[in-house]
Protein backbone atom coordinates (compact mmCIF):
# COMPACT_ATOMS: atom_id res chain seq x y z
CA UNK A 1 0.00 0.00 0.00
CA UNK A 2 1.00 3.79 -0.61
CA UNK A 3 1.74 5.94 2.29
CA UNK A 4 -1.35 7.31 2.07
CA UNK A 5 -3.12 4.17 1.72
CA UNK A 6 -2.13 3.36 4.83
CA UNK A 7 -2.44 6.41 7.04
CA UNK A 8 -6.02 6.78 5.49
CA UNK A 9 -6.88 3.39 6.68
CA UNK A 10 -5.12 3.74 10.39
CA UNK A 11 -7.01 7.56 10.63
CA UNK A 12 -10.35 5.47 9.78
CA UNK A 13 -9.10 3.31 12.53
CA UNK A 14 -8.79 5.55 14.76
CA UNK A 15 -11.95 7.49 14.39
CA UNK A 16 -14.00 3.91 14.76
CA UNK A 17 -12.34 2.99 17.32
CA UNK A 18 -13.70 4.71 20.75
CA UNK A 19 -17.42 4.19 18.86
CA UNK A 20 -17.30 0.50 18.93
CA UNK A 21 -18.64 -0.90 22.65
CA UNK A 22 -15.37 -1.68 24.57
CA UNK A 23 -16.43 -5.38 25.27
CA UNK A 24 -15.96 -5.88 21.08
CA UNK A 25 -13.66 -3.62 20.43
CA UNK A 26 -11.28 -5.59 23.22
CA UNK A 27 -12.16 -8.89 21.17
CA UNK A 28 -11.34 -7.01 17.92
CA UNK A 29 -8.06 -5.82 19.34
CA UNK A 30 -6.71 -8.81 21.20
CA UNK A 31 -7.08 -10.92 17.72
CA UNK A 32 -5.20 -7.83 15.98
CA UNK A 33 -2.61 -7.79 18.21
CA UNK A 34 -2.39 -11.85 18.06
CA UNK A 35 -2.34 -11.86 14.36
CA UNK A 36 0.43 -9.33 14.92
CA UNK A 37 2.76 -11.46 16.57
CA UNK A 38 2.58 -14.32 14.15
CA UNK A 39 4.01 -11.38 11.42
CA UNK A 40 7.71 -10.54 10.91
CA UNK A 41 9.34 -7.71 13.23
CA UNK A 42 9.66 -5.80 9.66
CA UNK A 43 5.73 -6.33 9.50
CA UNK A 44 5.13 -5.58 12.75
CA UNK A 45 7.48 -2.34 12.48
CA UNK A 46 5.55 -0.97 9.78
CA UNK A 47 1.92 -1.70 10.94
CA UNK A 48 2.49 -0.17 14.59
CA UNK A 49 5.26 2.97 13.10
CA UNK A 50 2.16 4.01 10.85
CA UNK A 51 -0.09 4.18 14.03
CA UNK A 52 2.50 5.82 16.12
CA UNK A 53 3.41 8.52 13.42
CA UNK A 54 -0.44 9.21 13.23
CA UNK A 55 -1.19 9.20 16.48
CA UNK A 56 2.01 11.78 17.63
CA UNK A 57 0.74 13.95 14.29
CA UNK A 58 -2.35 13.88 15.80
CA UNK A 59 -2.44 13.19 19.89
CA UNK A 60 -6.49 14.24 20.10
CA UNK A 61 -7.14 10.84 18.56
CA UNK A 62 -6.36 8.83 20.75
CA UNK A 63 -7.64 10.25 23.64
CA UNK A 64 -11.22 9.09 23.34
CA UNK A 65 -9.72 5.54 23.61
CA UNK A 66 -10.33 3.54 26.64
CA UNK A 67 -6.17 3.20 27.62
CA UNK A 68 -6.52 1.34 30.12
CA UNK A 69 -8.75 -1.38 29.31
CA UNK A 70 -6.39 -1.00 25.63
CA UNK A 71 -3.89 -2.29 28.26
CA UNK A 72 -5.50 -4.97 30.22
CA UNK A 73 -5.97 -6.32 26.45
CA UNK A 74 -2.18 -6.37 26.29
CA UNK A 75 -1.68 -7.68 29.51
CA UNK A 76 -3.71 -10.61 28.41
CA UNK A 77 -1.17 -11.87 25.91
CA UNK A 78 1.28 -14.29 26.75
CA UNK A 79 4.81 -13.09 27.56
CA UNK A 80 6.40 -14.25 24.56
CA UNK A 81 3.27 -12.20 21.86
CA UNK A 82 3.94 -9.17 24.57
CA UNK A 83 8.13 -9.30 24.41
CA UNK A 84 7.62 -9.47 20.95
CA UNK A 85 4.84 -6.28 20.96
CA UNK A 86 7.24 -4.38 23.15
CA UNK A 87 10.05 -4.55 21.37
CA UNK A 88 8.56 -3.46 18.41
CA UNK A 89 7.22 -0.78 19.95
CA UNK A 90 9.92 0.03 22.09
CA UNK A 91 12.34 0.16 18.61
CA UNK A 92 9.85 2.69 17.16
CA UNK A 93 10.11 4.79 19.94
CA UNK A 94 14.01 5.66 19.98
CA UNK A 95 13.85 6.48 16.98
CA UNK A 96 11.33 9.15 16.69
CA UNK A 97 12.54 12.39 16.92
CA UNK A 98 12.23 14.67 20.27
CA UNK A 99 9.07 16.13 19.73
CA UNK A 100 7.02 13.04 18.56
CA UNK A 101 8.38 11.35 21.55
CA UNK A 102 7.30 13.98 23.98
CA UNK A 103 3.90 14.05 22.51
CA UNK A 104 3.38 10.39 22.99
CA UNK A 105 5.11 10.10 25.80
CA UNK A 106 2.41 12.82 27.23
CA UNK A 107 -0.43 10.90 26.12
CA UNK A 108 0.53 7.28 27.37
CA UNK A 109 -0.37 6.20 31.08
CA UNK A 110 2.69 5.61 33.09
CA UNK A 111 1.44 1.92 33.97
CA UNK A 112 1.30 1.74 30.63
CA UNK A 113 4.97 2.75 29.68
CA UNK A 114 6.45 -0.02 32.24
CA UNK A 115 4.43 -2.22 31.04
CA UNK A 116 5.86 -1.82 27.24
CA UNK A 117 9.16 -0.84 28.49
CA UNK A 118 9.40 2.70 26.59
Amino acid sequence: MSKEDKAEIINNALQAGPTIQFDKFSTLFKTWLEVLCNLTEEQRHVMFSTYIIEITSHPEKIIAFNLDGILEVYLSLTDEQKNKISSTIGEIVNHLDADSRKRLYLIIPERAKKEIRI
